[in-house]
C-alpha cells in the first residue's frame, strides 16, 4: 500500500482542497478502511461553510462522516474484524461511562469521541468507534446503502424521541434528506404525514416516500394555517417535526401543533439564535417540545436492520455520483440549491 493518498481536506471558511495526504497510522486496536463510499450531508457542508465544527472538527483536517467501505488493515488487537471484511462505520462512539451514558443518553457523552475523514482513499476507524459502532455490511447491500445508516440512525431516534404512533397526523417541516427520511419513517410507523417544502420536486419526493398531505411553504409566506387545516377540526398536528433549522421555522412549528401534541425540534439553528415563544400557548394547551441529537449505537444497529430490510434504499436519496477531485463543486452546488440530495463520492473513481 502507497504511504499516502488523496483526501479533502478542509483549512479554513470554504477553503477545501483534495490533496495528497499521509495514510493514517493505526493503534493496536484500530482497523484501516478503504472508502468505496462517502455520502455528502448538510452537516458537512455547514463545516465547510463555517471552516470548523467545535466539536467534531478543527482545521486543517479531511472532512466527511458518512461512509462505507473494505477494511485493509487491522491492529494487533483486533479480533471482531478481518481484512477484506465489507464495514459501515457510525462517526462517532461514546464513553459508556460518564454521567450520561450511565442514564442511557449516550447521545450525550461527555467524552464523545468524533471521527471524521471519509472524503478520502483511507480512514481509520479509532478503537472505541470498533468496539461499538462498526458492523459487517450483510451481503446483499450496497456501499451506498450501508452508507446511509449514519443519518438514518439519527432521524430513527428523532422518530423514537417524538412518540410517532400508528394514526397520527405527523407534520414534516423541510424535505431535505433528512425530512424525507422523517416522512418514509412516520409512514412505516402508520402515520398520516403531512410534508411541506418549498419546491416541486421536494413535494414530489415526499409524495413518493408516501406523503399524504402535500403543502408549498412560499418565500414569506408561513403555512401554518394551511397545516391545520389539514387536520380533524383544524386543531393542529399531533407531531410536529421542524428539520429546517430556522428560527422562524421553529416559531411556526409551535403553532401547528395541537393541544397536548409534541414539536420536535430537529433541525439545529445557527449558533446564537434565539426564538420568542408564547409561554401562554405552550403551558395551557400543554405542548411538549423536544429536540434530538445525534444518535447511539442501538440506533445505528436499528438503521442497519432497517436498510437491510429494504423498507428505506438509497436510491431515494441518493441522485448522483462524483469522484473525490469534484467534491468542491458538488458542495458549492449543494450551497446555492436548497433542500438538495446526497451525491456519492467515489475516493476511487476517476
Amino acid at each position: 500500500m502507497n504511504k499516502t493518498m488523496m483526501a479533502a481536506v478542509l483549512h479554513g471558511k470554504e477553503n477545501l482542497r483534495v490533496e495528497p495526504v499521509a495514510v493514517p497510522g493505526l493503534g493496536p486496536s484500530d482497523i484501516l478502511v478503504k472508502v468505496q463510499v462517502a455520502l455528502t450531508c448538510g452537516t458537512d457542508l455547514k463545516v465547510f461553510r463555517r471552516g470548523y465544527h467545535a466539536r467534531m472538527i478543527t482545521p486543517p483536517a479531511v472532512l466527511g462522516h458518512e461512509l462505507a467501505g473494505d477494511i485493509v488493515a487491522v491492529g494487533g488487537e483486533v479480533s471482531r474484524f478481518r481484512v477484506g471484511q465489507r464495514i459501515v462505520a457510525a462517526n462517532s462512539a461514546p464513553c459508556f461511562d460518564c454521567f450520561y451514558c450511565r442514564r442511557d443518553q449516550t447521545n450525550l457523552c461527555d467524552d464523545l469521541l468524533f471521527n471524521n475523514g471519509a472524503y478520502a482513499e483511507y480512514v481509520r476507524i479509532p478503537s472505541r468507534i470498533v468496539d461499538c459502532n462498526t458492523h459487517e455490511i450483510p451481503g446483499d447491500i450496497g456501499y451506498r446503502d450501508a452508507a446511509m445508516v449514519e443519518p438514518l440512525a439519527c432521524v430513527l431516534r428523532g422518530v423514537e424521541e417524538s412518540g410517532i404512533r400508528s394514526g397520527d397526523t405527523v407534520t414534516v417541516l423541510g424535505l431535505g434528506p433528512i425530512g424525507l427520511m422523517f416522512v418514509r419513517l412516520a409512514k412505516l410507523r402508520g402515520a398520516r404525514v403531512i410534508a411541506v417544502g418549498r419546491r416541486q420536486t421536494q413535494l414530489d419526493r415526499a409524495a413518493a416516500m408516501g406523503a399524504d398531505e402535500l403543502l408549498t411553504a412560499s418565500k414569506g409566506e408561513d403555512p401554518i394555517e394551511a397545516v391545520r387545516a389539514l387536520t380533524e377540526r383544524e386543531r393542529g398536528s399531533d407531531i410536529v417535526i421542524e428539520a429546517v433549522g430556522s428560527p422562524h421555522t421553529w416559531r411556526s412549528a409551535v403553532q401547528m401543533a395541537r393541544s397536548g401534541g409534541t414539536v420536535n425540534f430537529f433541525g439545529g439553528c445557527p449558533s446564537g439564535s434565539q426564538v420568542c415563544i408564547d409561554t401562554s400557548r405552550i403551558h395551557y394547551s400543554e405542548i411538549t417540545l423536544k429536540s434530538s441529537f445525534h444518535h447511539t449505537p442501538q440506533h445505528i444497529r436499528q438503521a442497519l436492520d432497517l436498510v437491510s430490510s429494504g423498507e428505506v434504499t438509497a436510491g431515494s436519496f441518493v441522485i448522483s455520483d462524483a469522484p473525490l477531485k469534484d467534491l468542491l463543486e458538488v458542495l458549492r452546488h449543494m450551497m446555492s440549491h436548497n433542500g438538495h440530495l446526497k451525491t456519492a463520492i467515489l475516493p476511487w473513481a476517476e
